[in-house]
This record gives structure tokens, sequence and C-alpha cells, in this order.
């Protein structure tokens, strides 16, 4: 029986569902500020994706720093978001809120 970790892994090779695993975690994130989970799904896709030695290279950031900034602990510039994003094969995208949402926010 294959564990859950390994289910998401080969579900991450998939560029839609990767897609959709980082847009829903970014979502999250805008609702309640949690950064760690979104780093980690960020950091889930990059490790089903290759390794973290390539995406170190391609991102042009030591794998080390590539390492820290995608840990719990992690507070990445936007560029350095924007960076590894890239390098995976993704970019951040800005959509209008429905009206509904919009007056949670302010």
């Amino acid at each position: 029986m294959r564990d859950y970790r390994d289910f998401v892994t080969e579900k991450m090779h998939d560029p839609d569902e990767a897609a959709e695993y980082l847009r829903c975690s970014f979502d999250e994130y805008f609702k309640d500020g949690n950064t760690k989970a979104f780093l980690t799904a960020i950091r889930t896709v990059a490790e089903a994706q290759g390794d973290m030695a390539k995406l170190s290279r391609q991102a042009e950031l030591d794998r080390q720093m590539l390492y820290r900034t995608l840990s719990k602990k992690g507070n990445p510039k936007i560029n350095t978001l924007g960076s590894i994003l890239n390098s995976l094969g993704f970019r951040l995208s800005i959509e209008p809120l429905s009206a509904n949402n919009r007056a949670e926010h302010f």
C-alpha cells in the first residue's frame, strides 16, 4: 500500500496537478497567512519534479539557501520566490477577488 507522501509526489509530476496544488496553497496562505504551508507546497513540488541541486542551479540560488528559503522558517523575497517558481515552470499571478471576498479583506 502506498503512503500519502508517495501519492502526492506522484501527482506533482503532472504540471496541471502541481499548479492546482500550488494555487490552493497560495489561496489558503492569502486567507490565513500560513507561510509555512505555502513554502511546504513549493518544496513538495520541487522535490517531486527533480532534485534540489538542479533547481538551485536553475533558480541561481545556493542549494543551502534554497533549502532555507523553502523551510518552515523561510521568508523569501518576492524575486527569490519568483525565481524558484519560474524554474519549476510556474508563475504567480494577480486576479481580482469577487465582491464577497473583497469585503472580507477590507
